[in-house]
C-alpha cells in the first residue's frame, strides 16, 4: 500500500511505525474471508483491508475527525484471524492499536459510551469489585428484557451462576509440588474477572501442575494483565496494571528460581506475550518486560513441554470433546494443535467444529460494547458447536466459556479436563451430565 505521509508526520513514532506496517499490505483481500465482522455485515469498512484504508486516510489527513474510522475500529474484535491468513505479514494488531489511539484523540464519544467504558475499566480488572458488580448483575439479570438495549447487553453477559470468589490471587501464595525437589517453579497469573466468574480454572491448574511436580507461585500485585483497560481505551490504567504485574514477576525471578510464567486465560496470554513490544521504548521497564514476555506460556504450551504425567484413561474413554479454539490462542499466540493433542493423550475423542477460525463474539468487553455483532457471532458459534454433537465442549479462554455457556453440552476449560483425566475431581459442570 502506498502512503503519503509528510516528514513532520513521520516524526511521530506512531505514524512512522504505521507507515512500515501499511506498506506491507498488498490489498489481496484474503483477510476478508476470515474476518468475523465482514462475514456478518458485508461492509468493506468492517474488514481488515477496509480498516487499514481508513487508518491510513485518517493518519495522512490532519483534518480527518476520526469518527468513521473510530466507529469501524470499535467494531473490530481484534481476534487477529486476519493475521493467520495474511500472506504479507501485516502487523494488524499493532496497527489497530495505533488507529484506535489516534481516532480517540480526534473524536468525541457519546456520554453513555464514555461512562460504560469507564465503568468496565474501573471494575473488571479488580477481582473483588468485579465479583460485587457481577453479583448485582446476576441478581438483576431477569430484568434485562425490560431494560434499554445498552443496559440489557451488559446484564446478558453476566454468568448464569455465581460461585464464590476465587481466593487464589488474594494474597502472595506458594503451592508446593507433590514431588521433591520440584521439576520446575512457575508463576501463575491468577487473573481478575476469572477469579470472579470461575474459580475452578485456577484450582484445576494448580492441582495439575502440583501433581506433575511443578511448584506454583502467585503474587497478589500481579492482579491483571492490563488487557481490559488497553482494549477499552485507557492506556494509563493499562500500563499501571502491566507494570505492577511485570514488577511482581521480575522480583520473584530476581530472588528465587522461576522457569516460566503460566497463563490459563488465552486473552491475557496474548497481552502478556506483547509486553516486550509495549515497553520497548521505556528505559525503566523494557528489560523486565522483555524477560517476562519471553517466559510467558499458555498452560497448554507448558503441559506439552513438561508432560501430563499418568493418565487415568478409564475416566475419559468414550467421551467426545468439541474443541473451541479461542482466537487469542489460535491467532494471537499461534497455538493450534497443542490443546487438542493433550486432550487426545488424556483419552478424549476430539472433534473439530465448523468455522473454527471465526470468533465467538466475546473478545474481552466486546460483547458488552457491541452486543448486536457479538450476539450474532455467538449464535453462529453455538450452532457449529451443537452440530458437532460432542459430550463436552472445551476452550482455553474464560471469555469464550462464558459466551458459550448455552451450548447443548457442558463447556469447561481444557485444563479442567486434563486435571480430571490425571486424577483430579470431575468438573462440576459435568457431574450431573457425564
Amino acid at each position: 500500500m502506498q502512503t503519503q505521509f509528510t516528514p513532520s508526520q513521520l516524526a511521530h513514532p506512531d505514524i512512522a511505525r504505521a507507515d512500515g506496517i501499511l506498506r506491507k499490505c498488498v490489498h489481496c483481500g484474503f483477510c476478508t474471508a476470515t474476518c468475523p465482522t465482514y462475514v456478518m455485515t458485508g461492509d468493506e469498512r468492517d474488514s481488515p483491508r477496509g480498516r487499514i484504508w481508513l487508518i491510513r486516510d485518517m493518519l495522512e489527513n490532519d483534518d480527518n475527525d476520526g469518527e468513521v474510522t473510530g466507529h469501524h475500529l470499535d467494531r473490530c474484535l481484534t481476534c487477529l484471524s486476519c493475521t493467520s491468513t495474511c500472506p504479507s505479514g501485516v502487523d494488524y494488531m499493532h496497527l489497530v492499536d495505533i488507529g484506535r489511539r489516534h481516532a480517540d484523540q480526534r473524536r468525541q464519544r457519546r456520554v453513555f459510551d464514555r461512562v460504560q467504558r469507564k465503568l468496565l475499566i474501573s471494575i473488571l480488572p479488580y477481582a473483588r469489585r468485579a465479583y460485587v458488580a457481577l453479583m448485582l448483575g446476576w441478581l438483576a439479570r431477569p430484568l434485562r428484557f425490560i431494560l434499554p438495549k445498552s443496559l440489557a447487553a451488559m446484564l446478558a453477559v453476566t454468568p448464569k451462576a455465581m460461585p464464590r470468589l476465587d481466593p487464589v490471587g488474594s494474597k502472595d501464595q506458594v503451592f508446593n509440588a507433590d514431588t521433591h525437589p520440584p521439576k520446575a517453579r512457575v508463576a501463575l497469573l491468577a487473573g481478575c474477572a476469572q477469579r470472579a466468574i470461575n474459580p475452578d480454572i485456577n484450582a484445576a491448574t494448580i492441582r495439575l501442575l502440583n501433581r506433575i511436580g511443578v511448584e506454583v507461585v502467585v503474587r497478589k500485585s500481579a492482579y491483571c494483565c492490563g488487557g481490559v483497560a488497553q482494549h477499552t481505551g485507557d492506556e494509563v490504567a493499562a500500563e499501571n496494571a502491566m507494570a505492577s504485574t511485570i514488577k511482581a514477576w521480575a522480583n520473584e525471578k530476581k530472588y528465587r528460581r522461576l522457569d516460566a510464567v503460566i497463563i490459563n486465560t488465552s486473552g491475557c496470554g496474548t497481552v502478556v506475550k506483547d509486553y516486550a513490544d509495549h515497553f520497548a521504548n521505556d528505559s525503566t521497564m523494557a528489560e523486565d518486560a522483555a524477560q517476562m514476555s519471553a517466559m510467558a506460556m499458555d498452560i497448554s504450551e507448558f503441559l506439552d513441554r513438561i508432560g501430563l504425567g499418568e493418565v487415568e484413561i478409564e475416566r475419559t474413554q468414550g467421551l467426545s470433546v468439541a474443541y473451541h479454539a479461542a482466537c487469542s490462542l489460535q491467532h494471537g499466540q499461534k497455538i493450534k494443535s497443542i490443546p487438542k493433542d493433550l486432550l487426545r493423550k488424556a483419552g478424549f475423542e476430539v472433534r473439530d467444529i465448523a468455522e473454527s477460525h471465526l470468533c465467538c463474539g466475546s473478545a474481552g468487553t466486546y460483547n458488552a460494547l457491541q452486543p448486536d455483532l457479538a450476539q450474532g457471532l455467538q449464535a453462529r458459534k453455538l450452532k457449529a458447536i451443537n452440530d458437532a454433537e460432542a459430550d463436552i465442549v472445551a476452550a482455553g479462554n474464560l471469555g469464550c466459556i462464558n459466551q458459550l455457556a448455552d451450548s447443548n453440552a457442558p463447556i469447561v476449560h481444557t485444563v479442567q479436563l486434563l486435571d480430571w483425566a490425571t486424577g483430579g475431581p470431575k468438573p462440576r459442570e459435568l457431574r450431573s451430565k457425564i
